[in-house]
């Protein structure tokens, strides 16, 4: 599996405490991309009145799209692709949003 055991666990189980999803932030790099996702998508969705059933029009299950707004799934490049052109927003973090180590 991509990603090995981490993806075993939720992007919501990677907070401290995933009630608080998707407020708290996350100390794994992966993790912290699929909230940033989904806080985004969630204010696109919000800013332009769509429901998940509307937001299905982007060809992405309403429960596909629950899921990530949840932090219960590990969405695929496919997904944000299409959910990113419907809404016209881009939902991928920009290198910014993400604390980055180099070993050199």
């Amino acid at each position: 599996m991509v990603g090995g055991h981490t993806r075993a666990r939720s992007p919501r189980e990677h907070t401290d405490d995933p009630e608080t999803w998707p407020e708290q932030p996350s100390p794994d790099v992966a993790a912290e991309a699929v909230r940033h996702i989904a806080q985004t998508l969630a204010q696109a969705l919000a800013d332009q009145n769509l429901s998940l059933r509307a937001a299905a029009g982007s060809g992405v299950n309403r429960q596909a799209i629950a899921d990530l707004l949840a932090g219960r799934s590990w969405p695929d490049v496919a997904t944000v692709a299409r959910l990113a052109r419907f809404t016209g927003i881009n939902l991928w973090p920009d290198n910014t949003n993400i604390d980055r180590k180099r070993t050199h």
